[in-house]
């Protein structure tokens, strides 16, 4: 058992943390990118394992796509492979062979697609056996799953020879990242229509383009965390933009209710440490990726808090509810579903002097409860899990002061 041991430090000075570029943004530009025939100028790209996996299955073309741990690049490239005529078998981790895909099947079957389950129905691994024409220009996919399912239709459709239109079911979760895939389709000259519960796309061609891949707000928002938590401090995150086309950026807005205060200045964002306002209520239906940032920060600065818009967590690398409500319990924090949908944050009460937190193979579990140190020695279990999107995040707490200690358990 590998773990990383942290020492505590609650005051940071003026430092420049040069963030990740966005796995979100890379991810979306590399399929747009394979869908014009690699044309484009692409710059930025992320480092995280997720991306690069894209890179490599997009590049070497195997007959076999095996996306291990990257549930972005399944569902992406099983849209791709299936509308492009691809005759592929996708498969991953036990896990990511856990996590559901039927919605996205289903979907890519009414267009058009021959797809079959290779063991159980709705969960991958899946073989594409091909596309012999589009059966349907307009399907209803429920919305209130995973924005990624539409994301990874909405980037194919244009090449459809009927284009494609969406009816979104029920409450739309994400909407952030289903506007995001639509500005990013629009960078490299494909216009959409999205009005209401409906997008629409004609057939046309994607223009080849250079793009550059913004930094990382997910991230970002673990800095936030840590400033926030942290008794007096200033940071300053590199490649920030006002105007982000991503959905967590709205860590700004959460975090100056937690005590930091947000400037963007040429190149980035300059954090500084102020007085906590508060955050009685948030729904991360459009922004779940921050609920375990936010979660643990409120732990650590006296704060209840209600939570919604969680749904989307129960199938992402682990199941995050609860996990974190195993981990937060380690420092007398409590995550409670007092009303359906609706989980109350109870914050911190006992800390102890030496915290284990356990990882569940979910890279952002290890980077939320980052913040502990402020309060405790902290002691991360399997920290290599941070390789899935941002595998400089244990050098950078190295830039703040925080000399990291990796030991093997199993060695003593």
């Amino acid at each position: 058992m590998n773990t990383i041991e942290l020492p505590v430090k609650n005051t940071f000075g003026n430092i420049r943390i040069p963030l990740p570029s966005s796995k979100s943004e890379s991810n979306r530009v590399l399929i747009i990118d394979a869908l014009t025939s690699g044309e484009n100028r692409l710059s930025n790209l992320a480092e995280a394992r997720d991306t690069q996996t894209m890179i490599r299955l997009l590049r070497e073309d195997p007959e076999v796509y095996d996306v291990l741990d990257a549930g972005t690049t399944m569902r992406f490239l099983t849209a791709y492979a299936a509308l492009n005529n691809k005759k592929k078998i996708l498969t991953g981790t036990p896990r990511m062979c856990e996590r559901p895909i039927g919605i996205l099947v289903d979907a890519l079957r009414e267009i058009g697609a021959d797809i079959d389950y290779l063991k159980q129905e709705g969960y991958p691994p899946l073989q594409i056996n091909g596309f012999d024409g589009q059966k349907s220009a307009e399907i209803t996919i429920r919305g209130d799953v995973s924005s990624q399912y539409i994301s990874a239709l909405l980037m194919n459709a244009p090449l459809l020879p009927e284009g494609l239109t969406l009816n979104l079911s029920g409450k739309v979760g994400s909407v952030t990242y289903i506007t995001m895939t639509l500005e990013l389709m629009k960078a490299f000259g494909v216009q959409a229509l999205f009005e209401g519960n409906r997008i629409q796309i004609a057939p046309q061609h994607y223009q080849p383009t250079s793009f550059s891949v913004e930094s990382d707000w997910s991230g970002a928002s673990y800095w936030f965390s840590l400033l926030a938590a942290a008794d007096s401090g200033e940071l300053f995150l590199e490649g920030l933009k006002a105007d982000s086309l991503q959905g967590d950026a709205r860590i700004v807005e959460i975090m100056t209710q937690l005590g930091v205060k947000s400037t963007f200045e040429p190149g980035g964002v300059r954090l500084q440490k102020t007085a906590v306002l508060g955050l009685p209520a948030f729904d991360f239906t459009h922004c779940p990726d921050l609920a375990q940032t936010v979660a643990v920060t409120c732990a650590l600065t006296g704060q209840t808090s209600d939570f919604s818009g969680l749904e989307s967590l129960r199938i992402k690398e682990t199941d995050r509810i609860y996990a974190l409500q195993q981990e937060l319990a380690k420092i007398g924090a409590r995550l409670e579903e007092r009303k359906s949908g609706i989980f109350t944050l109870v914050p911190a009460s006992a800390i102890p002097d030496k915290v284990v937190i356990d990882t569940y193979d979910d890279h952002r579990m290890a980077m939320a409860f980052m913040p502990l140190l402020t309060r405790t020695q902290l002691c991360i279990v399997d920290p290599s899990v941070v390789n899935k999107s941002y595998p400089s995040f244990w050098k950078h707490c190295e830039l703040l002061g925080l000399t990291a200690v990796y030991k093997d358990q199993r060695g003593g």
